[in-house]
């Protein structure tokens, strides 16, 4: 049987995460091009920074969440075998399909991060083209608030698939003798 504590605290890492990167797609900085007071020149002004703390925090939060899947399995790879059937099948399908959301979610929310703690620092002269205050681009971390959503549900499911295929299964039928009882 699925530990429910497992479960539960790995539920709720997930939720912070989502919910993290959900405020940082929210809080991306943006912005805006500013003269000087002579105005011989302009330059960018940022916003505040907040959504690349926030985004760093989903990355960490998601990251536990899934160390503690991953410990709690074994990572599917060492441990005792599992039982033959739909659960190992599931238990397998899963384990790949959490691995790769987790990495898509992982890859989103620390480009977003990374991008958003990028500020321009060139100044132009207010006759030439102004400068490019680039930010990151929308949907960045809400790219990774999807995922980070798709792996809790898949990790979820990989967990609670594995215990059922872990149950009560001994690799070779129980008996370690051979049977000679019929050949008196």
């Amino acid at each position: 049987m699925a530990s429910k504590i497992i479960l539960i605290t790995v539920f709720i890492l997930d939720l912070i995460a989502f919910g993290l990167a959900v405020a940082a797609e929210r809080r991306r900085s943006t912005g805006t091009t500013k003269r000087d007071g002579e105005d011989n020149y302009q330059f960018c002004v940022y916003d505040s920074d907040i959504a690349t703390g926030y985004g760093v925090g989903a990355f960490l939060f998601l990251m536990v969440s899934q160390l503690m899947i991953m410990a709690a399995s074994k990572c599917f790879c060492c441990g005792s075998p599992l039982k033959p059937g739909g659960s190992r099948a599931c238990a397998v399908i899963l384990f790949i399909m959490c691995w790769i959301t987790f990495i898509i979610a992982e890859v989103c929310l620390l480009a977003g991060s990374v991008r958003n703690a990028y500020h321009t620092k060139y100044r132009s002269r207010f006759f030439e083209n102004p400068p490019s205050c680039e930010t990151v681009r929308k949907g960045v971390f809400a790219a990774g608030a999807a995922f980070t959503l798709f792996t809790a549900i898949i990790s979820e499911f990989y967990y609670i698939n594995f215990s059922k295929a872990r149950k009560n299964f001994t690799a070779y039928g129980g008996e370690a003798g051979v049977g000679m009882a019929a050949y008196k």
